[in-house]
């Protein structure tokens, strides 16, 4: 079974096994603008939409001139792995 994490969001992530999650920990998501998956796979319009009914705080950055190369994400990885890092303890 194929779920968006949209959806997932949106239903408050409730299924078998996530019944115990009691926070909504912030969620940082960068995005290039120039991303040719943006529009009709990605569509970060799903997500922010999700998060919003869902209550869960959401950080979606759109980077200009960035697309889905490794270089975009070596870009961006050591500002993610620190926001992450803070809410591990």
């Amino acid at each position: 079974v194929s779920c968006s994490v949209s959806f997932l969001i949106r239903n408050q992530l409730g299924g078998p096994g996530l019944e115990s999650v009691t926070q909504k920990l912030p969620i940082l998501v960068d995005q290039g603008d120039a991303d040719e998956f943006l529009e009709k796979q990605l569509k970060p319009e799903l997500l922010l939409a999700g998060a919003k009914i869902a209550g869960y705080p959401i950080n979606l950055r759109m980077q200009p001139g960035y697309d889905h190369s490794y270089y975009f994400i070596s870009t961006f990885i050591k500002e993610h792995l620190e926001f992450h890092a803070q809410y591990l303890f």
